[in-house]
């Protein structure tokens, strides 16, 4: 496969994207990087994400760069009337891979599905929204209200928030699958679809999915906070005798066999086996003694180095990882080493290493291309979906309508 822009197994669909944050934008990065074509609207300026941190000392946001790969950009005064109609005419524009919506920004009558499919009967819509009622929420406040800060870290009456948006992660490539089902539901049926996306109900669904609910309703009991132990196996975190730290994973009997055996603390468990009765052979069981077994195997790591750790760990069958920083990761050529990776030279920011799409299609990945400057589109898209010519573009302009 060519690793061009619009040589991926999506190119043909086009799709109109009116967001910010997280979740939306990944919808649209996760669709052009397959291809698609995606034309992501602003107001004149850029939207309240635009400068969003992680910035260059230029205040250049790394963060919105990132999201936004790929995509082409149009701006427009969101106050205009004029400009609703010119949205409304992007979103709804004829051709088969066209009539493709997605918005994290509801709430605008003219933005609405019913809307948009009264310009075109076959319209997709796809609107994330933060609660399932409607009202406003993020990441951060559903995250809250779900129960994972409460068994995140080690306990002792807090509460700890996770670094990564999972539930913004989640709800965007949710949405990219479930724009795609539709634009396959239209190509069948050639009807529309109407789809909405509450940040709640993905988290919800997810924490449904995997146990976290249905263990409560069932044993009436929720999971405590384990800090880095694996809830359910045996899994946790060691220290060496220079002060690195290693993620220790043993999910099999055989796994588990082998830690035993590299840690020389055959004996010890055995005899620890006997006096609790139980069998470590039960992943459950060395779930429960887990603090026991971590002690035993604390001082075989404590007394060999980094180097000696992971030269021994490889010749097993053992899980394991050294935890290393982003810094460590940069620095290192693990970046350079894997295809996922190349040279992007993304204007206002630099040149720098950038991830394609993860997956491979015929032994390729499809190459990253970089964000646009809002509006730097905006004379050509109308141009190309709308057939306008020059002069219409020049009012356009002088009216304020994009900029």
């Amino acid at each position: 496969m060519d690793s061009g822009k619009g040589a991926g197994p999506l190119d043909g669909l086009r799709i109109v994207e009116v967001s910010s944050f997280v979740a939306s934008p990944l919808c649209g990065l996760t669709l052009s990087q397959l291809g698609a074509e995606v034309i992501r609207v602003d107001p004149i300026g850029g939207a309240s994400d635009y400068r969003r941190w992680p910035v260059t000392a230029d205040g250049e946001s790394i963060y919105w760069t990132g999201l936004n790969r790929g995509k082409r950009s149009i701006s427009c005064d969101f106050r205009n009337p004029e400009s609703h109609k010119l949205i409304q005419q992007l979103a709804t524009a004829p051709g088969p891979g066209g009539g493709i919506f997605v918005t994290n920004a509801g709430g605008r009558d003219w933005m609405s599905h019913e809307a948009l499919s009264a310009l075109r009967n076959d319209v997709i819509t796809l609107e994330i929204l933060g609660k399932r009622d409607g009202t406003a929420g993020v990441d951060y406040t559903v995250n809250a209200g779900l129960g994972f800060p409460q068994v995140t870290g080690s306990g002792g009456g807090g509460v700890v928030n996770h670094v990564l948006p999972a539930w913004d992660i989640a709800c965007g490539l949710h949405a990219s699958t479930a724009l795609l089902a539709a634009v396959r539901h239209r190509d069948h049926t050639g009807a529309g679809s109407q789809i909405t996306l509450p940040l709640e109900d993905v988290a919800l669904a997810t924490a449904g999915t995997l146990g976290y609910l249905t263990e409560v309703m069932i044993n009436g009991r929720q999971r405590q906070a384990t800090g880095n132990a694996i809830y359910g196996t045996y899994g946790t975190d060691f220290v060496t005798a220079d002060h690195a730290r290693f993620m220790i994973v043993a999910l099999t009997s055989r796994h588990f066999r082998d830690l035993v055996e590299l840690t020389e603390a055959a004996a010890a468990v055995d005899a620890l086996e006997a006096a609790l009765d139980t069998d470590f052979r039960s992943e459950g069981e060395r779930y429960e003694y887990r603090d026991a077994l971590t002690a035993l195997f604390a001082r075989w790591f404590r007394t060999h180095t980094a180097a000696e750790v992971h030269d021994a760990l490889r010749k097993t069958s053992v899980l394991f990882e050294q935890y290393r920083s982003f810094t460590d990761v940069v620095e290192s050529d693990a970046l350079e080493a894997n295809p996922l990776f190349s040279t992007l030279d993304q204007p206002r920011i630099g040149q720098y290493l950038a991830a394609g799409h993860p997956a491979r299609f015929d032994r390729r990945h499809v190459a990253a291309t970089p964000a646009p400057v809002v509006g730097q589109d905006s004379a050509q898209v109308v141009a190309e979906v709308l057939g306008l010519g020059a002069d219409e573009i020049a009012g356009l302009f002088q009216r304020g309508v994009i900029g």
